[in-house]
């Protein structure tokens, strides 16, 4: 008979055995790990692996929208939330989105206690508030100091004002993906602000290119 696991379980099992590097172990054992690469000699004339700052060069050539995802604190804590960029749409048939995390977030375990999340999809004019999301270490002791939100309608997760967007989700699934986490979310509610897209449509998302913040600007057909 098919085990079916709710979003708690998940979450549960996302911190206990895809947490962070760093943390203490589980325990209980964990599934078996997944095999070690093989290893093998490098030839001379072998092209070797693009070094980490190059690949963070380039693909910085590809332009995304920018998020924060939140949750809502799990046992009394406060909410987490952090600014990502590798957020996309997954599937319309279940309604599944992605994102993706580093293993060393402080921030990802809490979201994953709480085992639902909130994506807000940020406007061209809150480049300030992704910059207070993206802070980490002493300064991102409370990173909702002064940001207006409210309890999103399904999971509670916190809901920030004036975005442009955003999608209520529990936690569906957590995969490995190299140093980063990949982690699906059902999406159980979403909206739009249609009144920021009627009053100030030449503003539209915030850009994330080479680095740097940017605007979006419609070419004429």
């Amino acid at each position: 008979m098919a085990f079916m696991m709710g979003h708690a379980g998940m979450a549960a099992l996302a911190v206990r055995y895809l947490r962070p590097a760093g943390t203490p172990a589980p325990a209980t054992p964990p599934p078996e790990p997944m095999p070690r690469p093989e290893l093998r000699a490098v030839r001379a004339d072998e092209q070797p692996p693009p070094a980490p700052r190059e690949l963070r060069r380039v693909l910085g050539r590809f332009a995304g929208g920018v998020t924060v995802i939140t949750a809502p604190g799990a046992g009394g804590g406060p909410p987490a939330g952090f600014a990502c960029q590798s957020f996309a749409s997954l599937s319309l048939d279940p309604p599944l989105v992605v994102f993706m995390v580093g293993r060393t977030s402080t921030t990802w375990p809490r979201i994953a206690r709480a085992g639902v999340f909130c994506v807000n999809i940020l406007g061209a004019g809150q480049s300030a508030l992704c910059r207070a999301f993206a802070v980490s270490g002493a300064q991102a002791a409370d990173k909702f100091t002064g940001i207006r939100h409210r309890p999103s309608p399904a999971t509670g997760s916190p809901l920030l004002a004036d975005v442009l967007a955003w999608a209520d989700c529990t936690v569906h699934a957590v995969h490995t993906g190299g140093d980063h986490l990949i982690v699906v979310g059902r999406v159980e509610a979403l909206g739009a602000d249609e009144n920021a897209a009627a009053t100030a449509p030449q503003e539209g998302p915030l850009i994330f290119y080479g680095s740097t913040f940017g605007t979006f600007t419609a070419l004429d057909p």
